[in-house]
């Protein structure tokens, strides 16, 4: 019976492990999406404002 108990606890740590890694995962995904934005809107801009019409 010992090694069910250890098992049920090693496969609970596991899932919370799990559990905040994808967490963190997905946050940080969607964080370097929100970073990609930005860059490509502050390149945009700075092309558009550094032409010069002659």
């Amino acid at each position: 019976m010992s090694s069910f108990i250890s098992i049920g606890i090693l496969l609970v740590i596991a899932w919370i492990v799990g559990f905040l890694v994808f967490k963190l995962a997905g946050f940080l995904i969607h964080l370097l999406v929100i970073v990609g934005v930005i860059m490509l809107l502050v390149g945009f801009f700075k092309r558009v404002s550094g032409r010069v019409d002659t």
